[in-house]
């Protein structure tokens, strides 16, 4: 019987061999130890186990906890809830298919994660693009690829669930990179820079940094970032706010930016969150 945790807005894979040809077409491999949030009957987790060397499931209900470590011996299964779990491995990797409900919140523990390397997850494909940016860049996108890289990789029909979800669902690939794009003593200045541009004049971006950069500054910008002087937050791709943002280090005055209201100077440098 397929568990339906429709007040999580969970929704589950009918078919195991769709489940292979997922994780066949991901880069998981034999070595890897994978961490599955929310497996509830285990139809993703039986498959995980027939091809890495140790799966940590984390389920919150005691009864599909208690009836996993029955049917699959073979793993770690933690009854627990993902959002206040230490997961005790170095480094590992997440496989899961999580309630759209708490996707948000999922993601948000996991970008804390530095011990992950890669996540796939089963989301709604209009949370993922907030996190791709595609067709446009988000606040959120924006302030997370420095860190990540983010991608869908998978487009899934609605019958592929039980129950059959109401929205489109995709697999998000996320992916850390090596080396970051911003350096971890800049990363809060980053991060405000990107809420100071998206939470003032959403239409005008101009205006938004009107008392950071003159207007020959963001006009001289304009042109060699090649983007409109009247964009808006969601029209620059990310590589323009990365220039803008380099731009903001070198370029503006340190007393502007503290005038401005941004914290430059006695900042402690943090981990990106």
């Amino acid at each position: 019987m397929v568990r339906k945790r429709i007040g999580l807005a969970q929704n589950f894979f009918r078919d195991p061999q769709l489940v292979a040809s997922i994780i066949q077409q991901s880069s998981i491999s034999p070595d890897d130890v994978v961490v599955e949030i929310g497996p509830g009957e285990g139809i993703i987790t039986e498959q995980l186990a027939n091809v890495v060397c140790k799966v940590i499931a984390i389920e919150k209900d005691p009864t599909l906890a208690a009836d996993l470590r029955k049917k699959l011996p073979n793993i770690e299964v933690h009854c627990a809830d993902f959002l206040a779990f230490e997961v005790k491995e170095a480094r590992y990797k997440i496989f899961s298919n999580i309630p759209f409900n708490r996707t948000a919140d999922i993601l948000k523990r996991i970008l804390k994660l530095k011990e992950v390397e890669e996540t796939y997850l089963v989301v709604q494909k209009e949370a993922a693009e907030k996190y791709t940016g595609a067709p446009r860049e988000t606040e959120i996108s924006v302030r997370t690829k420095p860190w990540v890289t983010s991608e869908i990789i998978r487009h899934f029909e609605r019958t592929d669930f039980e129950p059959v979800p109401s929205v489109d669902v995709v697999l998000l690939h996320m992916r850390r990179r090596e080396k970051p794009l911003i350096p971890a003593d800049q990363a809060q200045l980053y991060k405000q820079f990107v809420t100071h541009g998206f939470h003032g004049a959403k239409d005008n971006l101009a205006l938004s940094f009107k008392k950071v950069f003159t207007y020959t500054q963001w006009k001289r910008l304009s042109a060699n970032l090649k983007f409109p002087l009247k964009a808006t937050p969601t029209s620059l791709r990310f590589e323009q706010w990365i220039g803008l943002f380099n731009y903001f280090l070198t370029g503006v005055a340190e007393e502007k930016k503290l005038a401005a209201g941004f914290a430059t100077k006695g900042t402690v440098a943090q981990r990106f969150s």
